[in-house]
């Protein structure tokens, strides 16, 4: 079954960190559900790979499945791991880069 097209797949208990794998020198993104209220989207960074400093009007959160980052929210970085979660808020300056290979969820939420 092609987990990236039939989201039925994700109906099923499914091990978060095995969703999609890492690509060499590159960012791999899938998004599980794109509604109005908000989005979930699995990302898989490769080492040193990551999201320049960006603002979003929602609230979101990153829900750290493997590996280690770096997330600068507002100009203060945080270094989070494996089992962590942190939020970034609405309308404040936020990136992202991995320090190791590096899976996330991001939730987001559209209010």
């Amino acid at each position: 079954m092609d987990k990236s097209s039939d989201l039925f797949y994700f109906t099923r208990p499914t091990t978060m960190k095995h969703i999609a794998d890492y690509q060499q020198g590159s960012i791999v993104s899938q998004t599980l559900i794109d509604k109005r209220s908000g989005t979930v989207t699995f990302f898989a960074f490769d080492e040193n790979q990551g999201l320049s400093e960006h603002i979003s009007p929602f609230d979101a959160i990153a829900i750290i499945l493997d590996g280690e980052g770096d997330i600068k929210i507002n100009g203060k970085k945080h270094i989070v791991k494996e089992g962590e979660m942190i939020v970034m808020p609405a309308s404040k300056p936020h990136s992202l880069k991995a320090r190791v290979r590096f899976k996330m969820l991001l939730v987001m939420v559209k209010a």
